[in-house]
């Protein structure tokens, strides 16, 4: 069975033999059309991005909300796996004596995307990057033991949990297809051509998943690729967009798009589909900024009128904004400062309404940015 995107190919024979799927080098041809819907989301898509960007360069501290907000992204497409982990989990100041399995794979994911940010100014995306990338997302963790930082040597499938080849929903290109079709990718990543950056990470993304290189781990990478293309084609500076909270809540439809450009080679359904995704994921990251600011604002004047203990009351408040669950010790270590002043400090601020004590547990009690939090928590 042929389409535009790609055929079936027979592999083994006998009782062993099975298809997988073979796709095509992008871009499709013939080139897609875009119909005037498609160009009405393109162009939406593209202005909600830049009014995004245009807005996260007013944030006071933009390395602290990014590094907020990648710990947010880390954890909803943790959770698309099947990770049970909360933002508070992720958060929390004793978080090396309480860490489980769910928490450990949602901290690689954040350890593994500011690694691969930070590698684009030595790298261009390739498939090096992705591999370096991958090993930092599965040390360690479930799956740790699927050859981390390496592309597969066999064959894998997608399907019921338990399940073999023979249930699979979806089999992607054999080892030995699989290496080719990814050299194919990176070429056609780094072409330079007349595609509009939306429209071609669409395509990678989607070439990506149907490629399916790793034993595990292919939705995060091929999540975390949206963000690095982004970055790259300078569209934003800074990881600001996400669309892991869209394709979660919209799971069934997103693999339905993906298997229709698979089966059918209905490219312009996929497109449309991804343009959706970039325009609301860009316009909840705008309403998420602009609500931080303005608590920003609020809560910097009153901590600034806080009389003569303002400085040190001033410094717990700004690391509030990195880590909105804290304890009296490590915050003290943190910011060398005295356990007592960061103790009268927290008094402060609880009184000023910005922090509350979370539990008492007779001797760590831990204080939470509610405010900030409730915030960031939306849709985790």
């Amino acid at each position: 069975m042929k389409n535009g995107a790609g055929e079936y190919k027979t592999n083994l024979t006998g009782e062993l033999q099975y298809k997988s799927f073979l796709p095509r080098a992008l871009p499709p041809s013939p080139l897609i059309e875009l119909n005037e819907e498609t160009v009405n989301l393109l162009s939406k898509a593209n202005r909600s991005i830049g009014i995004l960007e245009g807005v996260s360069r007013q944030i006071p501290n933009i390395e602290l909300f990014v590094s907020m907000y990648v710990r947010k992204e880390a954890l909803l497409s943790s959770q698309i796996e099947g990770t049970q982990a909360t933002l508070d989990d992720i958060l929390d100041p004793n978080i090396e004596e309480n860490t489980n399995q769910h928490v450990a794979d949602v901290i690689n994911y954040i350890k593994a995307s500011q690694y691969a940010s930070a590698r684009l100014s030595e790298l261009p995306i390739c498939n090096r990057l992705l591999k370096e990338t991958h090993e930092i997302l599965m040390q360690g963790v479930r799956g740790g033991e699927k050859s981390p930082g390496e592309f597969r040597h066999s064959q894998n499938w997608i399907g019921p949990a338990g399940g073999t080849l023979r249930d699979a929903r979806y089999i992607p290109p054999n080892p030995e297809d699989m290496i080719e079709a990814m050299s194919d990718l990176e070429k056609f990543i780094n072409s330079e051509d007349e595609l509009d950056p939306l429209i071609k990470i669409a395509l990678i993304h989607y070439q990506f998943e149907t490629i399916h290189p790793f034993l595990d781990g292919n939705g995060r990478i091929g999540r975390l690729l949206i963000a690095l293309y982004l970055i790259e084609k300078k569209l934003l500076s800074h990881e600001t967009l996400y669309i892991s909270y869209f394709l979660k809540r919209n799971r069934i439809e997103y693999y339905d798009r993906l298997n229709d450009v698979r089966t059918r080679g209905n490219f312009e359904q996929w497109i449309k589909f991804f343009l959706l995704a970039t325009n609301e994921s860009a316009q909840d990251a705008i309403t998420t900024i602009d609500e931080l600011i303005k608590l920003h604002n609020r809560n910097n004047e009153i901590v600034n009128n806080t009389g003569k203990s303002a400085k040190t009351v001033i410094k717990v408040f700004n690391y509030l904004e990195g880590s909105p669950i804290i304890d009296i010790k490590k915050t003290s270590a943190a910011l060398k400062l005295s356990f007592n002043a960061v103790s009268n400090a927290v008094n402060k601020l609880i009184e000023l309404g910005i922090l509350k004590q979370t539990e008492n547990v007779r001797r760590s009690r831990v204080f939470a940015y509610e405010e900030y939090l409730g915030i960031l928590r939306k849709d985790t």
